[in-house]
């Protein structure tokens, strides 16, 4: 099987990289910053691919197809490219990057490997969202507002899909606060272990599950988020 990663140079993407290359897959790994990749590379010389792709610009398409091409072909596309911070203060730079990797940059990478499979008329997308996208947080407006366009694109996708009678499995992970360079700018309370979420990631998706929280602890939280009525929700202090 041959799998592609977009945003594999670190946390989530990189750890789950090393696991799919560890078990013998053919992997192609992308992102912006090509020399943590190419370390992985001189590990695994004969089965790691790698290709530096910026989400953000319009030439990551033929970047993403050269990819392909290398491996000759692609079973499953990865999507772990994001970004995301605390922006208390509104600070409109932050908002519009973040909007620029997590919706732009997510729905350019959508619709080509959408195309990509219905063209074979099978395969598999997976991406990282959030449990963020749950619920509007304040002190993460922009984050949080671009996970729940990513949970219901690919929502989206997948009736698009059905109804067009292709075998796209689709895979949208949710997890909670991951110990990653991504949170290194704040204090979180339950911060997972990034190689044992990068397990279950794994795990996951090759059982096909449609939508993946990550983990118990972040399955009775959203579970809670969800009961709290919106008139409460929005006076919530953070």
């Amino acid at each position: 099987m041959n799998i592609i990663i977009v945003g594999a140079t670190s946390g989530l993407g990189y750890e789950t990289a090393k696991i799919y290359l560890e078990k013998g897959y053919n992997v192609g790994l992308a992102g912006r910053r090509v020399e943590r990749l190419s370390e992985l590379q001189s590990l695994y010389p004969n089965t790691c691919y790698i290709e530096k792709i910026d989400v953000t610009k319009e030439e990551s398409i033929e970047a993403l197809e050269s990819l392909i091409d290398q491996m000759g072909g692609m079973d499953l596309f990865f999507l772990s490219s994001g970004v995301g911070k605390q922006n208390r203060s509104l600070e409109a730079d932050i908002e519009m990057n973040t909007v620029a990797t997590n919706v732009e940059g997510f729905t350019r990478m959508m619709i080509f490997t959408f195309n990509y499979f219905s063209k074979r008329e099978k395969g598999h997308i997976a991406a990282i969202s959030s449990i963020a996208g749950t619920k509007g947080i304040g002190i993460s407006a922009s984050y949080s507002a671009t996970k729940r366009f990513q949970n219901t694109y690919m929502e989206a996708l997948e009736q698009l899909a059905r109804g067009r009678k292709l075998d796209i499995t689709f895979t949208d992970i949710r997890p909670g606060f991951v110990d990653t360079d991504l949170l290194a700018d704040r204090n979180y309370p339950m911060l997972m272990n990034v190689e044992k979420t990068a397990k279950q990631i794994v795990k996951s998706i090759e059982s096909k599950k449609r939508v993946v929280i990550v983990d118990y602890r972040y399955k009775m939280l959203v579970g809670l988020w969800r009961l709290i009525p919106k008139k409460l929700w929005v006076r919530i202090k953070l």
